[in-house]
């Protein structure tokens, strides 16, 4: 890259989460000596979110754990980082982003890295009752934290995914009586499957999780200056304590904390009007550009995979961190094509667990396993047709370690497997992903 020609550009990163980071860091280490702007909407060091819900949660990290790099690696580097600071809206055309302090700032490119956020209930049927909590930033995982840590309380988690799932293993780590609610048959069902599903659910049970499954919420009560509130009768403005969550059949599940996870939605605002296109995330290309000099990653972004020949929108923190730096260079003009497998992990009471696939090629594809399940120690593979043989989609290792770079590389391999070698632990799977089958 020509530097000189580079020095009087400003690099604008809207978004002070992994991705931004991420970029901010790559445009450094690749060579970008111009001005460098990164917009944090959160009054904090950029961070990470996986341990919100995990380390950080349980009391095992800091708030300095879960930072990208050091307070002073930003303006060691140069790199204007504004915290609590947050566009409102962007002129591609002119190149100009408004603050919310209605002051204006000039780009010549711009990475919109705005990520998601929490799927939330509405309001009049869920009012603003405090002890429920959506999780999402570093303050609102301190504050339930700081309500779990003590325990003895009654915590209902809304939604059986990857994120209600851990925090019920983190609020069980702290002695609190949890049950977790959810629509499908079995937690984690939709990207599981139930027989993995239930998995799951069973070392939640055996940790003491009261699981309700099939069940729908209506609402909740709470108390408001001593005046019980019921449903659909408190005020938008109620500030009393949560109570219970009513279920759609009318019972109360008595409840001191209520935690909501049920998904999220990507912060596309700024798209709206510009030319941005906004289809369940900002619509990108291979090189995460859409156009306008402008590119997006991490979870905001619905960026085209080149393998899968269709656009994803990924939410996990791999994905952020890779994303964000393969914007970066694509932003200085060199040749990208993002086609990583999706990454992510868990950790729930004694399980931990990696996983890499296409989520998208899963239905329909048959499970195999290496190892015993009933050990608590086996991968699981998701082997769907392909030409004359079989293909890995998807692959999760479950309390086995130092294998998931193997696992990436058979998936993205995209050949075909014998699967007695896949189930055989014997067989190195680096062997599979290196070698036909013939």
């Amino acid at each position: 890259m020509n530097t000189t020609a580079r020095r009087s550009e400003t690099f604008l990163v809207i978004g002070g989460g992994l991705a931004g980071a991420s970029a901010a860091r790559t445009l450094r280490t690749e060579g970008f000596d111009g001005r460098l702007v990164l917009l944090a909407g959160e009054d904090e060091v950029p961070y990470i979110r996986p341990p919100l819900s995990k380390e950080f949660l349980t009391g095992a990290a800091e708030r300095k754990d879960t930072w990208v790099e050091p307070e002073a690696w930003y303006a060691g580097h140069d790199v204007e980082l504004l915290r609590g600071c947050t566009a409102t809206s962007i002129d591609v055309a002119e190149h100009v982003v408004v603050l919310d302090n209605h002051s204006r700032l000039a780009y010549t490119r711009a990475l919109v890295a705005t990520g998601a956020s929490p799927r939330r209930l509405p309001l009049e049927e869920f009012p603003d009752f405090t002890g429920v909590h959506y999780l999402r930033t570093l303050a609102s995982s301190e504050q339930l934290r700081a309500e779990l840590r003590e325990g003895g309380r009654r915590v209902v988690v809304v939604g059986a995914g990857w994120i209600g799932l851990e925090v019920a293993s983190a609020a069980r780590g702290y002695g609190n009586e949890v049950t977790v609610l959810g629509r499908e048959t079995t937690p984690l069902e939709p990207v599981l499957g139930a027989e993995l599903g239930s998995y799951f659910a069973d070392v939640h049970r055996r940790n003491g999780v009261t699981l309700r499954m099939g069940v729908d919420v209506a609402g909740f009560t709470g108390a408001h200056d001593g005046v019980h509130l019921g449903l659909h009768h408190a005020p938008h403005t109620a500030h009393g304590a949560v109570t219970a969550v009513v279920l759609r059949d009318g019972e109360k599940i008595p409840a001191d904390v209520v935690v909501v996870g049920i998904g999220a939605v990507p912060n596309t605002e700024l798209a709206s009007g510009v030319g941005l296109v906004d289809d369940n995330g900002i619509v990108v290309d291979a090189s995460l550009s859409a156009g306008l000099d402008v590119w997006a990653a991490g979870d905001v972004a619905r960026a085209f995979h080149p393998i899968l020949g269709k656009h994803l929108r990924i939410e996990h923190w791999a994905n952020a961190e890779h994303q964000g730096a393969a914007a970066a260079r694509s932003m200085l003009g060199q040749p990208v094509s993002y086609d990583r497998v999706p990454y992510f992990y868990t950790d729930q009471f004694d399980l931990g667990m990696e996983f890499s696939g296409y989520g998208d090629l899963m239905p329909g594809a048959s499970v195999v396993y290496r190892g015993d399940r009933a050990s608590g120690e086996f991968i699981a593979f998701w082997v769907a047709p392909h030409g004359r043989g079989n293909r890995v989609v998807a692959g999760m290792n479950v309390n086995v370690w130092d294998v998931n770079p193997a696992i990436d590389a058979l998936i993205a391999s995209g050949q075909a497997v014998d699967l007695a070698r896949l189930r055989d632990p014997s067989t190195p799977l680096e062997d599979l992903s290196s070698a036909p089958t013939g």
